[in-house]
């Protein structure tokens, strides 16, 4: 049915047309979250204020029209999908508040959960809420779905660490709890609504045996339902409103600001790995260990370690461990050395007792927690890397009462038996008798659907009847549990639940059939299809990690949508259901998903698959490029003639600035310099300049105008090492400018030809080669001759360079951009220890891991550039200078952030000197 004509005109009016989506690929992108459901939403809206929710939520009140609010879309039972109107959160919510010394913080619903720690880890204070995405889900879901973790128990997730809440409800009417006048106006105007409240809630305490059932289900982790115990804890109806909010997955209001509770984040920690010989004896531990002091006990079964145990780095023990082995991951926290050495003592007394078939001690040492760690994080992608395309990968999670923990691991495996899921795994949150179990499963055949039923009509048997655990622990009802949560509840409570949605949203308006559904087939319905379209991303699980560090998220497509857009062609084309369909997501896709690609590959840094959606964007574009080829051959063969015509070229563009088209002053000055002399007492280095910076000089209102080979050679030359820049350096080229537009052969063809000029120049490897931009290093990475040492700029300054000088920092913030080349070569960390050398203070701006120059994007496509760096200008407003390690992304981050950013060898001449000791 399609949406009323006047709400749409309205909504027209409300939202500007660039936020406004109802064309195949942008319903099709937004529609699709985490989960292993799809519908297809007929209006997209992104929301960017209060103000424009309270219009649009008063308009679907008026025409009854359904609402479905989405935050980072990373659910994964179905709660961010309708086929009605979807509210998509901007890029504005990211408004966040501390409080005294970090014990309060109140933020915005976009703000992602990561972001909120990182603010609050100079007070050793972070929010409680620790769920598996929190680099990537936002507080608005993390709230609405009152979503948990490893260390967050019962005790700290959002019901139990909620300070107040400003919340919109179905009318548009805002309450904020922490304004009196706002409180005080909404008990005059919602004085029935309240009183009704507090009516369910004393009739609710009235009932015992209800009581004694909502006691039993929040001692467990639970988010089956709506928060009843709102009703039980609280006695002001403003306190049960709002505690309401809390797990109500967007169908009783929208939630606009929360101010959270802060919990202590301990420095100090170590983490050991305990190996019994059964799931009995493992579980009878977990008891022991609850009354010890630990933060985390994460329990793998055998099928766990066994889908981590070939993977690199593992410990080859975990090969030998027997089949009904079961594991335990351990970690304590302490705010001080001393306190966690004795908390570690107490420890290793009780694991004594234990009978272990392996053990790794408890240590501090982050390689070994870290390898520890990369167990139990491995093991969820590790079943998604194995599954059979076409597949999808179902994570469930349950909660059994501790006691019978053991038993009801003993179940689920029984389960998995039982209807041939062989690739199925356990873990989880042991402390919390809160369990995940990870399956594949097809629904492209009504045989597989009618098994997940029946495995799930078990499930939900075993979990909430026979040991009346809770069917969600952390992941939400969505419309995954919808059709069973009278099952778990019982019938007083279930129509309890009812009562409320209908007093807080009379219409039915506000996300329907998630949390409470009257389809007992809601689960098997609108399942999302995953067609095979190229093996680069058919293991793509949808899960939504790559997003935040996308460049063009807030443009065009991300990572997962342009997979998810590719699928829905590919399905299409093999069906042919649908040429007109087909038709258009192809023409959008061209710009949406292809063209505003900056095929980065941050992506791949968050995925938890390790996928590189610009490989696939690379593919397409060699297909689309084919005709190409020459054109591109005989470019690559004659590079220093079209060199030569880039310098030619930038020197008209400053000439003529005033009349050339997207000219402007942070364009670089073609670079003129010459080649230094060779001083023979120093140690020879072979200089790879990257095309880029032999053809741009820096900026013509430069602080530093010399080129980056002579600063370069300065610098290196104080701590004794002479740049030496061979004959035919013009001719030379990563390949990358090549291989971004899909002419492999022609990048093939530089790499060849850098690989053997590099050889004859630095003697068959005998001098090392440094390379001046990350983009080039991590291009040739792995693709050179092995006899070739290839040192990146970063790696040289850091390890060679700085230990040899003297230097004295500047009293000023600097801005750091670390490019993503430079993060996927893993050098984050020795730039801000060469920033921090250098400087009192190291800005680095949040949200921007990628500037979307692209080579040359940021010329053809500036608003790719544009977009990725929205809001770098206020986050470098105290610093009058930017550091990187890319020429060319220097030009977009020095124009869009207000001042010049240069390659940081500017910043560590400029404040060293040869170290005089």
């Amino acid at each position: 049915m399609a949406l009323p004509v006047a709400f749409s005109l309205a909504a027209k009016k409300l939202i500007p047309a660039e936020r406004y989506f109802d064309d195949p690929i942008a319903t099709l992108a937004y529609g699709t979250d985490a989960s292993f459901y799809r519908l297809l939403p007929k209006l997209v809206l992104r929301v960017e204020s209060e103000a424009e929710v309270v219009a649009l939520l008063k308009l679907a009140n008026q025409h009854k029209v359904a609402i479905t609010f989405r935050a980072a879309g990373t659910s994964l039972s179905g709660q961010a999908v309708t086929d009605s109107v979807l509210l998509v959160l901007g890029e504005n919510w990211q408004q966040r508040e501390v409080r005294g010394l970090g014990e309060q913080i109140r933020l915005q619903p976009g703000v992602i959960g990561a972001a909120a720690n990182c603010v609050l880890s100079k007070f050793q204070r972070k929010i409680g809420p620790d769920p598996a995405s929190i680099n990537s889900c936002k507080i608005g879901g993390i709230v609405a779905n009152n979503a948990s973790g490893m260390c967050c128990g019962t005790a700290h997730n959002s019901f139990n660490t909620l300070a107040a809440m400003r919340l919109v409800l179905f009318d548009g009417t805002v309450l904020d709890t922490e304004d009196s006048a706002s409180v005080a106006a909404f008990k005059q105007s919602h004085a029935r609504l309240l009183a009704e409240l507090a009516l369910l809630a004393e009739q609710t305490r009235q009932d015992k045996e209800l009581c004694a059932k909502i006691s039993h289900k929040y001692r467990l982790k639970n988010t089956t339902g709506f928060s009843l115990n709102a009703l039980t804890e609280f006695t002001d109806p403003i306190d049960i409103l709002t505690h309401l909010m809390v797990g109500s997955e967007g169908c009783l209001g929208f939630i606009s600001a929360v101010t959270y509770n802060t919990v202590p984040d301990y420095p100090n920690r170590a983490s050991g790995l305990l190996v019994f010989p059964s799931v009995a004896s493992c579980c009878q531990a977990v008891t022991v260990l609850k009354q010890l002091p630990v933060s985390a006990v994460e329990l793998l079964d055998r099928r766990s370690l066994r889908s981590v145990e070939h993977k690199a780095g593992m410990p080859g023990w975990i090969k030998q461990v027997s089949d009904g082995a079961c594991a335990l991951l351990i970690e304590s926290t302490a705010g001080s050395a001393q306190a966690l050495q004795r908390q570690l003592a107490e420890l290793r007394a009780v694991v004594q007792e234990f009978e272990l078939e392996q053990q790794v001690d408890f240590s501090t040492d982050p390689a070994i927690y870290n390898q520890l760690w990369a167990i139990r994080k491995g093991t969820f992608p590790a079943v998604g890397a194995v599954r059979q395309t076409g597949t999808t990968v179902i994570i469930e999670d349950v909660t059994f009462p501790l006691p019978q923990l053991a038993d009801g691991v003993a179940r689920l495996q029984q389960l998995f038996t039982k209807y041939a899921y062989d690739e199925a795994i356990i873990f989880g949150h042991a402390l919390a008798g809160n369990l995940h179990f990870v399956f594949t499963q097809g629904f492209d055949d009504p045989a597989e659907i009618a098994r997940y039923d029946n495995f799930m009509q078990d499930v939900t048997q075993l979990v909430a009847v026979e040991f009346g655990g809770s069917l969600k622990a952390e992941h939400g009802t969505g419309r995954n549990m919808a059709p069973f949560v009278e099952l778990e509840w019982g019938a007083d409570a279930y129509q309890l639940m009812w009562q409320l949605k209908k007093l807080l949203d009379p219409q039915h308006i506000l996300n329907p059939d998630v949390v409470l559904s009257h389809n007992p087939q809601l689960h098997l319905q609108n399942l999302k299809p995953l067609p095979a379209t190229n093996p680069l991303v058919d293991k793509c699980i949808e899960c939504g990690f790559c997003e935040p560090v996308c460049p063009s998220r807030n443009l065009t497509l991300t990572p997962r949508q342009r997979i998810v857009t590719q699928r829905e062609i590919s399905r299409l084309q093999h069906s042919g259901n649908d040429p007109k369909r087909l038709k258009a997501l192809n023409k959008s896709y061209q710009y949406a998903g292809n063209d505003t690609c900056a095929a980065c590959g941050m992506c791949s840094s968050a995925c938890p698959v390790g996928i590189n959606t610009g490989d696939l964007t690379r593919a397409l574009r060699a297909d689309n490029n084919a005709r190409w080829q020459g054109l591109a051959k005989f470019i690559a063969s004659h590079f220093a003639g079209f060199s030569a015509i880039a310098r030619t070229g930038l020197q008209l563009g400053h000439r003529l600035s005033a009349i050339t088209p997207g000219w402007h002053s942070a364009m670089p000055a073609a670079n003129t310099a010459g080649v230094s002399a060779v001083d023979s007492s120093l140690k020879p280095v072979i200089y790879l300049a990257s095309c880029s910076s032999r053809v741009m000089a820096p900026q013509a209102n430069s602080q530093d105008n010399r080129s980056l080979l002579q600063v370069s050679t300065d610098l290196l030359a104080k701590a004794g090492y002479q740049l030496i820049v061979p004959d035919g350096i013009a001719n030379q080229c990563c390949g990358m400018p090549f291989q971004s537009k899909g002419q492999f052969a022609a990048a093939k063809l530089k790499q060849n030809e850098l690989n053997q000029w590099l050889l004859e120049t630095s003697n068959w490897g005998q001098i090392p080669v440094y390379s001046d931009s990350s983009p080039c290093s991590l291009t040739l990475q792995g693709k050179l001759d092995p006899r070739l040492t290839i040192i990146d700029s970063v790696d040289f300054l850091f390890d060679k360079v700085l230990p040899k000088l003297s230097v004295t920092p500047l009293h000023e913030p600097v801005a750091l951009h670390v490019t993503c080349s430079a993060s996927q070569l893993g050098q984050a960390t020795k730039l801000q220890q060469l920033l921090a050398a250098c400087a009192s203070k190291v800005v680095m701006p949040e949200g921007i891991s990628c500037c979307g120059f692209a080579g040359d994007k940021g010329f053809i496509l500036p608003e790719l550039n544009a977009a990725a760096l929205s809001g770098l200008a206020a986050q470098v407003s105290e610093c009058s200078r930017g550091v990187s390690t890319s020429r060319t992304c220097e030009i977009g981050l020095s124009r869009h952030s207000g001042i010049e950013y240069q390659h940081i060898v500017y910043l560590l001449d400029s404040c060293s000197d040869t170290d005089k000791m």
